[in-house]
């Protein structure tokens, strides 16, 4: 049993990888079909059994890079470009890709600043938030400050305005 799951870790490996390569690509660029949201989350998530599969065969290898420098120098680079996306942009402004930080300049508007943009009303606004368990008290709160006090990500606040 173990030689056919190290047989097969490195090919799903790479046949995975190709469906996130392609996936990652096509929400990047907000093409192709809805569908390729959940292809990228949920096959990424799988991919993680194929690669400790793939660390589990090659262990002794795996172990043998962290001698060397580039093992270091891209662990340290990768933690680095992960952690841009984290810090704020300017001044106290949010971080992050510009669409992140058109959200966030979006969520600082209230309910009722917002629904005509959504093209609805602003207790419908409230309604979506609360079901997404963002309570809103006022529709003239800051929306950020609601998503701030239900400890909720802004991305789960962002899908629930998204949705028709």
């Amino acid at each position: 049993m173990s030689s056919v799951l190290g047989r097969y870790a490195t090919p799903f490996i790479t046949g995975l990888f190709l469906v996130s390569l392609i996936s990652g690509i096509a929400l990047f660029f907000h093409i192709g079909p809805g569908g390729f949201h959940g292809m990228h989350e949920w096959l990424s998530m799988v991919l993680i059994l194929p690669f400790a599969l793939h660390l589990w065969k090659n262990w002794r290898g795996f172990l043998n890079q962290f001698r060397r420098r580039p093992m270091g120098i891209a662990l340290a680079a990768s933690a680095l470009a992960g952690a841009l996306f984290l810090l704020p942009l300017g001044s106290g402004e949010a971080g992050g890709p510009p669409p992140l930080a058109f959200s966030h300049k979006i969520l600082a508007n209230s309910a009722s600043e917002l629904a005509p943009l959504l093209g609805t009303t602003p207790e419908d606004v409230v309604a979506r938030l609360t079901a997404a368990g963002i309570p809103v008290t006022d529709a003239s709160q800051p929306l950020v400050d609601a998503i701030q006090a239900s400890g909720k990500p802004e991305m789960q606040a962002i899908a629930a305005l998204a949705r028709p």
